[in-house]
């Protein structure tokens, strides 16, 4: 009885500690960009609440608790769960195949009731865990042979397919990068990145061949907006206009004119940053970015500092998926991207990116929280 007491104890100390010992800074710093998200929701609406910014208000809460929650779940647990994770998100995405909900042209999601899954944004966290699970066995030597590339890009072409089907090229993206950046750290040599980069250059003509329609306007509209100022190339025009009537200073909250008169498209999703960025100038989009650059240098330090291989592969691999969300959208509503439909993080309406990022964001957490465990290469509580 007494060393059942001890025993219990002991974890609550260690429970303590943990709680203790979490960057709250960090904490505070995600909650001042989904803050952020709810002022740009009530100004989208017209000055209410409804229908965007009561509903990511809501959904933030259960994120940010879940958020917590992973990030005390030891380190070597996320080692022994990485496989049934990527089975699990593999097989919701094969669902989607045969009773997917459809919007917008797409099968994306998954209606659970309470709410809608989208199976892909659960996979961009799951390759990652799973080819960090794979390289957490191998030596620096054994990454570098060129036979043990197959299981790998296996775990990410398989997923791969089944999101292009839906159709879904920016998750799609998402997916392959945040894979080869573990690849990356795993030790894969250059010229195999060399190599495949390569490959795709010579299967462009293919690959235009085998775009849907409207994927090929994307790209055509990148090129020159102007050829459809009307058509495909409004939404970049529109948002051009915004970002650069903004300013220094910005037009002031609720004062934006391509936002407030409907001139700017999908401005509670792809485009909220250039409504920021019209109504709060250059410095509130600059502020935004900095406190981006905040959570994701934390996530790359965190990838320097642990022990254990699989730490450091999984902090690397999610902070780079988080950082692609960034960097695709705020390059899309600039021009220098296809518009691909990927979300500003926090900032976007939307649940299933929300908990895409602050899953990812306990996940570096619990690595940070247990940084200084070494996991042997035999497997997790070996």
């Amino acid at each position: 009885m007494r060393r059942s007491l001890s025993r219990t104890a002991r974890t609550q100390k260690s429970l303590m500690s943990k709680i203790q010992d979490m960057n709250w800074a960090l904490v505070i710093v995600l909650c001042a960009i989904a803050a952020g998200g709810f002022v740009m929701l009530y100004s989208v609406a017209g000055g209410s609440v409804d229908p965007w910014a009561k509903r990511q208000m809501i959904r933030f809460l259960p994120a940010l608790g879940l958020m917590l929650v992973i990030a005390l779940i030891d380190v070597r647990v996320w080692l022994f769960l990485a496989y049934p994770i990527y089975a699990l998100a593999l097989a919701l995405l094969i669902a989607v195949e045969f009773t997917g909900v459809s919007g917008m042209g797409a099968q994306r999601w998954i209606d659970l009731g309470v709410m809608q899954l989208q199976p892909s944004e659960v996979m961009k966290i799951a390759v990652v865990l799973a080819l960090a699970r794979y390289y957490h066995t191998s030596t620096l030597i054994e990454a570098r042979l060129l036979k043990n590339l197959f299981m790998p890009l296996l775990l990410l072409a398989i997923p791969s397919y089944f999101v292009l089907r839906q159709p879904d090229l920016g998750t799609t993206l998402l997916i392959i990068f945040g894979g080869l950046a573990v690849m990356f750290a795993a030790g894969v040599r250059m010229w195999i990145f060399g190599a495949g980069l390569a490959a795709v250059l010579a299967a462009v003509p293919v690959v235009w061949q085998l775009l849907r329609p409207y994927q090929k306007s994307r790209v055509l509209t990148f090129l020159d907006p102007e050829r459809d100022p009307l058509g495909a190339g409004y939404h970049i025009m529109q948002s051009k206009i915004a970002l650069g009537s903004g300013g220094v200073f910005g037009k002031g909250f609720m004062q934006g004119t391509q936002s407030q008169l409907n001139f700017l498209p999908e401005k509670q999703t792809d485009f909220i940053f250039t409504m920021l960025a019209e109504e709060f100038g250059l410095i509130g989009a600059l502020t935004l970015l900095g406190l981006y650059m905040v959570v994701l240098s934390y996530g790359v330090l965190m990838s320097f500092s642990v022990r254990s291989q699989f730490g450091r592969l999984l902090s690397l691999g999610v902070t780079t998926t988080l950082f692609l969300y960034v960097f695709i959208n705020t390059a899309m509503v600039m021009g220098l991207l296809p518009v691909v439909g990927v979300p500003l993080p926090l900032m976007s309406y939307g649940g299933s990116a929300m908990m895409t990022f602050m899953v990812g964001m306990g996940l570096i957490l619990s690595v940070a929280l247990h940084r200084d465990i070494r996991i042997p290469r035999g497997g997790a509580f070996a």
